[in-house]
């Protein structure tokens, strides 16, 4: 707003974000995995929680890959931490919200560690996502963010917090499709 730009405020910027789409999801699944039922798996109860922290640390890497690739102005590489986070931000909302329907995928182990590898993996993965920033309103220059927005507000009309997973997925897959360019 004030279009004043340093780079002690980028840094800062990047220490917020950490603290919210790196610290906040991997305290959220660390959370997660110390309710799942651990005795299914040969990983001791009382560790299994922290690999729930892997998150934290690809998000650290990913953020300070973004601050230093110059390919990321129009699109994405690798999935955004606000999209990770709010993947996994929303489990304890449905989970809150869907009166026990989720709880068994939900708070399993293997679905909780598969979440954590998968996402730590497309954190930092070579993957072109597009942006969602329109340069104007056309459908031939923006028709791949029109899809994707009209089909996520279907989706959340039709699952409220259920969807959120389901639009991030959406997200990657569709991005896989369109095979944005990486500036």
């Amino acid at each position: 707003m004030l279009k004043a730009y340093s780079e002690i405020g980028k840094q800062l910027d990047s220490l917020a974000d950490m603290v919210s789409f790196g610290a906040v999801p991997g305290a959220i699944m660390f959370a997660l995995l110390s309710q799942a039922e651990a005795s299914v798996l040969s990983i001791p109860a009382d560790i299994l929680p922290f690999f729930g922290f892997l998150i934290t640390i690809f998000s650290a890497l990913r953020l300070a890959k973004f601050n230093i690739d110059t390919r990321q102005a129009e699109s994405f590489i690798g999935v955004p931490t606000p999209a990770c986070s709010m993947f996994i931000g929303s489990l304890p909302l449905i989970l809150a919200t869907s009166g026990n329907l989720y709880d068994n995928v939900i708070l399993n182990p293997y679905f909780l560690l598969v979440v954590t590898v998968v996402f730590s993996y497309l954190l930092v993965a070579e993957l072109p996502l597009f942006a969602l920033k329109f340069k104007n309103l056309t459908w031939k220059d923006n028709a791949i963010r029109f899809v994707f927005l009209g089909i996520s507000v279907i989706l959340l009309a039709l699952a409220k917090f259920a969807a959120i997973p389901l639009i991030i997925v959406l997200y990657v897959v569709l991005s896989i499709f369109k095979k944005a360019p990486t500036s």
